[in-house]
């Protein structure tokens, strides 16, 4: 059986809207990593995705900004990235140890 996950913390719908396209956008960088074994079609077909998730993620912050939340709350989002994986997720965009590829 799966360890139980924590609870997301109380985020507005425009927050998790936030947090979906900046894993959605991170998932895509981590497949275009140059550093990474694999071939340049799966490459080109995330960069090409890519474009597609910044401008969604884009449009999640200006909503924010629209309806007036102005903030972001860096303790209560990366409790969010947290518990939907992101430091594993966000570890594909960073080089790879010396030698491994």
């Amino acid at each position: 059986m799966l360890p139980e996950l924590p609870p997301l913390p109380a985020l507005t719908r425009a927050e998790g809207e936030l947090i979906d396209r900046y894993l959605e956008a991170v998932d895509l960088l981590g497949r275009v990593n140059p550093a990474h074994d694999g071939d340049t079609y799966r490459g080109l077909r995330a960069a090409q995705a890519l474009v597609r998730k910044a401008a969604e993620l884009r449009d999640a912050l200006a909503s924010m900004h629209r309806r007036g939340e102005t903030e972001l709350h860096g303790d209560t989002l990366a409790r969010a990235l947290r518990v939907l994986d992101g430091e594993r997720r966000a570890a594909r965009v960073a080089l790879p140890p010396d030698g491994v590829g």
